[in-house]
């Protein structure tokens, strides 16, 4: 009797096939895919939400009328956002001047931009003869100083009696305005540059305008004391 061996037979061959759209295994990777493009294209879009606004192109002092020349458009995020700042989507104000001091590189405040009616100072030219403080430039704060003369007829005797009748040394310096805004540096040669004597446009308020001019009327000598760390940066 012969033996005959069964072979079993091999098992069908597994074929590949195609995702099902009922797996979950694919949904769940479309979702994860879908999820972070919406989350970079959402931090992209954060990123540009900037607002454009002015800065000053250069150090802005009380009184000066702003033109385009002196402001540049940059793009910025703020915290607090840029209500509190002029937009660059249009030119500056037509009329419009510096009523306060603005560092080059700043942010324009809408506070800081108004009409010639609104300044609350007024300019004044001291002749200084001697040397003026080293980094004097525009948009400086300095302390006014005076020295009398001896007394003389007129306005300054009697400015001179009454600081005398005070009790006070008609002759001795006394400090004529505090922090004021240095508009104009003027040299004797005429270039707008700290040097040894010459002109200093300050800005005055009214209540200081007499008490000035008695003074300039007076040919009392005019000392300035820079404010420290009032010199505006890039200057």
């Amino acid at each position: 009797m012969v033996a005959v061996a069964v072979v079993p037979s091999s098992p069908p061959a597994a074929r590949l096939r195609a995702p099902s759209w009922r797996d979950p295994r694919l949904v769940i990777g479309l979702l994860l895919v879908l999820a972070s493009v919406l989350v970079g294209a959402r931090v992209v879009s954060a990123a540009d939400e900037t607002t454009p606004v002015w800065v000053a192109a250069h150090t802005l002092v009380p009184g000066e009328a702003i033109t385009a020349d002196d402001v540049r458009a940059v793009r910025v995020r703020l915290e607090g956002g840029t209500a509190g700042y002029l937009a660059a989507g249009s030119a500056p104000p037509t009329g419009a001047v510096a009523l306060r001091p603005v560092a080059a590189g700043d942010l324009l405040p809408r506070s800081a931009v108004g009409s010639a009616a609104a300044l609350s100072t007024r300019p004044v030219g001291l002749p200084v003869d001697g040397p003026f403080p080293s980094g004097l430039v525009a948009g400086s704060l300095v302390d006014v100083w005076v020295t009398p003369v001896p007394s003389r007829t007129g306005a300054v005797a009697s400015a001179t009696t009454a600081t005398a009748s005070a009790g006070q040394d008609p002759t001795a310096p006394r400090q004529l305005a505090a922090s004021a805004v240095v508009q104009e540096v003027v040299t004797d040669g005429g270039s707008f540059a700290a040097g040894r004597g010459g002109l200093v446009q300050v800005e005055l308020p009214p209540a200081q305008l007499q008490e000035a001019l008695v003074a300039l009327a007076s040919d009392a000598t005019v000392s300035l004391v820079l404010v420290p760390g009032s010199t505006p940066a890039g200057s």
